[in-house]
């Protein structure tokens, strides 16, 4: 996701209300989010579809290595060649 720029990206939430699909057209022209800010506060970050899916999946692997993680220091990993061993396995069937 590129980054944010301050001057542009950060805009009230009445703006957003009264120009929605002009918003939309510079998340997906720009590929940075829009914060909207509402009393002066953040209140939502726009984003588009991509990038919200991108984020999702790194979540989801960061969530499996933090998981993984977990089940190592438990002891309960495989070896490197009874894990193969049981991918292929289920590649065969």
């Amino acid at each position: 996701m590129a980054s944010i720029r301050f001057s542009e990206d950060i805009r009230p939430l009445s703006e957003f209300r009264a120009n929605t699909a002009a918003f939309v057209e510079q998340v997906q022209a720009s590929r940075r989010p829009i914060v909207l800010t509402q009393h002066g506060r953040s209140a939502a970050v726009l984003i588009g579809v991509a990038e919200y899916e991108r984020l999702v999946e790194r979540a989801e692997v960061l969530d499996d290595i933090r998981v993984a993680e977990e089940q190592v220091a438990r002891g309960e990993a495989l070896e490197h060649d009874d894990a193969k061993r049981q991918v292929l396995a289920r590649l065969r069937r």
